[in-house]
């Protein structure tokens, strides 16, 4: 972790200095911006390893940010919002960040999310990509679901025959479903596998994903199979 780049964008002076040192210490290398419009130019200038974007900024909230960041890039997003209840929430997520974090927030609690976060995008991106160290894309070669094609060792997913651009969560997301066609999948087992979430999280991160998902790659692709979870149609 000792090379990990994090920008973090927050207005408020005390926290962004005491989580600037929090990460540090862990290892981070940090890049603390006090607004959305100078967090934009760090990101253009730097291309760091992950964003940690607090929700209400000046210049640019994070929301916009957010969408602006994920136009260009794949980079992972955390979005640190002050009300777990507020719709900044999914604002936040529909904008395309991975995951929130709600303020006040220990920094433990943080690293953790951080690390998590940038596991899941080692699988999905790094050497071998998703597949290895038993992620659910096992089963390499190329799965077909009606239109829906989607190729678990090159990472590549097409409908009808044109290229699906996801997000390394989204593609988890597909990858975990696709292991599984037909079968009914928790948000709990997803959040454990998709999002790294050993000790359970807020579902709102598995059904605003998997919205985005759908939009994608087809609106009745994935079933919601109410009371339970949702099921990839065979």
């Amino acid at each position: 972790m000792a090379e990990t780049h994090v920008l973090f964008v927050e207005d408020d002076d005390v926290i962004r200095e005491a989580t600037t040192l929090a990460l540090e210490r862990d290892g981070f290398v940090v890049t603390a911006m006090p607004d959305g419009l100078s967090g934009l130019e760090s990101f253009r200038a730097n291309r760091p390893d992950i964003a940690l974007l607090d929700v209400m900024v000046p210049g640019m909230d994070g929301v916009s940010l957010c969408r602006r960041i994920r136009d260009e890039s794949t980079v992972p997003v955390i979005m640190l919002s002050a009300r777990a209840d507020s719709i900044d929430v999914v604002l936040g997520l529909e904008a395309g960040a991975d995951d929130y974090v709600t303020k006040p927030f220990d920094g433990s609690v943080l690293v953790a999310r951080i690390r998590a976060v940038l596991r899941r995008f080692g699988h999905a991106g790094g050497p071998g990509g998703a597949g290895s160290d038993g992620d659910p894309a096992g089963e390499r070669g190329v799965l077909s679901f009606g239109d829906l094609e989607v190729d678990t060792e090159g990472m590549d997913v097409r409908k009808a025959g044109v290229a699906v651009a996801l997000t390394p969560t989204e593609m988890r997301l597909l990858l975990e479903f696709s292991s599984a066609p037909g079968t009914v999948l928790s948000r709990d087992r997803l959040l454990e596998r998709v999002w790294d979430y050993d000790w359970g999280g807020d579902t709102r991160v598995v059904d605003v994903h998997v919205q985005r998902l759908r939009t994608k790659i087809g609106q009745d692709r994935i079933e919601t199979v109410r009371g339970f979870g949702y099921k990839l149609k065979a």
